[in-house]
């Protein structure tokens, strides 16, 4: 079943968020900024269809003659980057850093034959069909940025400013958040997962961290005086939902230092957090398997894990009773 979908949030000033139709793995947010003569995106759908979903409803806000011409890619998870081949001559814009996770991760079509050829006897299989069966990736290809950039990146899209800036790792080792300040509105990318009362959303998923670097790029979304921040998942915040998201990274990093000091194993100290049930309303509590696991990492010098290894964990973890929460609408 493939999912279709998703609201237009007319931000002002040409600028637009696009949100998918519900929470889940790899439902990303995508932005657009429109000018009189072109436009751009921040961040693209995970698969094709979703991509020109997108595509269709951006089309239908751009000025005669105007195309989108550059897209900027808050980090290189598949679920922001790989939508980009529907615009197959658009400037793609990374932070230097993102190269390695780019070639960390599995290709779109590697990981198509990962999630229809698993088996789905065992709980990994089960996991990826449940949670990413409906995205279809058999005809894309690799997608490949083409400008680099280390520290500050300052664009232009007709009168308005775009301020690109690069972060130390975070969710992942090649993060950036994209300020517009005409419109006083960042997107964040996946150092900010949101939920609110009338939209819950997941536990984020952080792959790099320490956490503490999670928290100072928020502190950094605040620092620009954004009035709307556009997270890499969840729904559109303000100032303080920033605040309340920057308490849950609070909490959880120092349940792992905690944990990590009484001797409890990374999976273990996973299942302790998920059990105690302190944001009941998130989805997803299994993927603190991945972010406790990346805390632990810091804080004693393992290797980093293959995403099918990680995921395998929070597969099991999944399975066990009162764990896996999936969520509804978002």
């Amino acid at each position: 079943m493939s999912i279709t979908g998703g609201d237009v949030v007319d931000l002002g000033r040409g600028l637009y968020a696009w949100l998918p139709p519900k929470r889940g793995w790899g439902l990303a947010n995508c932005g657009l900024l429109v000018s009189p003569r072109s436009a751009l995106w921040i961040d693209t759908p995970y698969d094709p269809l979703l991509a020109g979903q997108f595509l269709v409803e951006s089309q239908k806000r751009l000025p005669d003659g105007a195309g989108i011409d550059r897209v900027i890619v808050t980090h290189a998870n598949g679920d922001h980057f790989w939508g980009a081949g529907v615009l197959p001559d658009a400037e793609i814009i990374v932070t230097r850093e993102a190269r390695e996770h780019i070639h960390h991760d599995p290709t779109p079509q590697q990981q198509h034959a990962l999630v229809t050829g698993s088996d789905r006897s065992t709980p990994l299989g089960a996991y990826l069909s449940r949670h990413f069966g409906a995205f279809d990736w058999s005809a894309t290809d690799v997608v490949r940025p083409t400008t680099y950039f280390t520290g500050e990146l300052e664009l232009t899209l007709g009168e308005y400013a775009v301020q690109v800036s690069s972060l130390p790792p975070a969710h992942t080792g090649g993060d950036l958040i994209v300020h517009l300040p005409a419109q006083r509105a960042v997107f964040s990318g996946d150092v900010i997962f949101s939920s609110t009362p009338q939209q819950p959303g997941d536990h984020p998923v952080h792959w790099a961290g320490p956490l503490s670097n999670v928290i100072d790029a928020c502190e950094r979304v605040l620092a620009t005086g954004a009035e709307v921040i556009v997270p890499g998942h969840g729904p559109v915040l303000d100032p303080a939902g920033v605040r309340e998201h920057m308490g849950y990274l609070a909490y959880v990093r120092e349940r792992a230092h905690a944990l990590h000091a009484a001797g409890v194993p990374a999976t273990e100290a996973a299942r302790r957090v998920i059990a105690e049930d302190r944001y009941p309303s998130l989805g997803l509590p299994e993927r603190l398997v991945v972010t406790i696991g990346s805390e632990y990492r810091h804080l004693d010098g393992s290797e980093l894990p293959g995403v099918l290894q990680a995921m395998a964990e929070v597969a099991a973890v999944a399975q066990e009773p009162g764990t896996e929460r999936t969520g509804g609408q978002a």
